[in-house]
């Protein structure tokens, strides 16, 4: 699986493959024709409260990652979704965070490629 991580308000790539945005709430200033998106999985994102915790500095990057963790496994028919299309084409996990290194997507991207090892 090739799984890319991207904010999604940087310019759209012939190389992104299945763009698919990875956040519950739709990105501020940006239209869904800017977006250039294949798809929007909010169900697989972390949920409002736990979003709004950790941008609250209410939890450490450790206690949302493991929270969300917790979550996704509560996102099975998500999940599986997700990786099916991962396997068939590239995909880019597109996020609205400014911070590159803490965010869902990157939870994410490590979550399935642990669940592609087992």
């Amino acid at each position: 699986m090739e799984i890319k991580l991207k904010r999604i308000y940087d310019e759209p790539a012939d190389n992104d493959g299945r763009r698919i945005l990875v956040d519950r709430i739709w990105p501020r200033g940006l239209s869904k024709d800017e977006a250039q998106l294949d798809e929007w999985m909010k169900d697989i994102a972390p949920s409002d409260q736990l979003r709004q915790d950790f941008h609250d500095d209410e939890l450490s990057w450790g206690e949302f990652r493991n929270a969300y963790l917790q979550e996704l496994k509560q996102c099975r028919n998500e999940l599986e979704a997700l990786i099916e299309l991962c396997k068939q084409d590239k995909v880019t996990l597109l996020y609205s965070s400014k911070d590159e290194q803490h965010n869902n997507a990157v939870v994410l991207k490590d979550y399935l490629k642990m669940l592609e090892t087992n």
